[in-house]
């Protein structure tokens, strides 16, 4: 289920297959990188949100989604979204799910006001979560998707791999994927630790296409 996907940095990936090539929060794409069909944001953090990127891999007939306060930053073919909601674009369903913190030395980092998401997106038969910036909150006790991707680099902006592996427990994909790690925040040791502790949770670990830097 993770052949069709590239993980670049942080939390930037591709899903590419014979269909379509559809990218979430893209951030250290090559500058020959396919075009998009469809880039999804989850969040305003330049981390996520990288505007230059956005228009090299656009095209006129890209469809961008994203987050009201980002949406309205973009220009083209452009959906703005808030939690709990389901969308057809370009053919593509998703579903967006709340992305926020609530530990307190986090709450400041993406709060629940700002209305930022994460997303599950049905593609090539299954169903995958990626989890935007967040902790594990209450309201994503209900995810169920085949692939989880979930932040693990802990710091004053996401779960740690503790906190994660609680939720991937909770999920309980076929498989778990720790994202957010080794660049910003984290280590790259960070995901053999979150593979230990979501046992028995299937653990899967993407190399990103550039170095981890931490």
């Amino acid at each position: 289920m993770l052949e069709p996907i590239t993980w670049f940095r942080q939390s930037a990936l591709r899903w590419r297959d014979a269909e379509r090539t559809v990218y979430i929060d893209p951030w250290g794409t090559p500058a020959d990188a396919p075009p998009a069909d469809m880039i999804l944001i989850t969040h305003a953090h330049q981390d996520h949100f990288q505007p230059e990127e956005i228009e090299r891999l656009s095209t006129v007939s890209t469809k961008l989604v994203a987050p009201h306060d980002v949406a309205r930053e973009l220009s083209g073919d452009v959906t703005p979204v808030a939690p709990g909601e389901s969308h057809e674009v370009g053919g593509l369903h998703f579903t967006t799910v709340p992305a926020y913190n609530v530990v307190e030395h986090r709450l400041q980092s993406h709060p629940k006001e700002n209305r930022w998401v994460g997303y599950i997106v049905e593609l090539g038969g299954g169903t995958y979560y990626h989890a935007g910036d967040t902790d594990h909150a209450p309201e994503l006790d209900a995810v169920k998707a085949d692939v989880t991707f979930l932040p693990i680099g802990d710091g004053p902006f996401t779960m740690g791999a503790e906190e994660a592996a609680g939720l991937a427990k909770v999920i309980r994909p076929q498989v778990a994927v720790p994202m957010h790690y080794g660049f910003v925040v984290g280590s790259r040791t960070d995901g053999d630790r979150f593979r230990d502790l979501a046992s028995p949770v299937r653990v899967e670990l993407l190399t990103p296409e550039n170095p981890f830097e931490r």
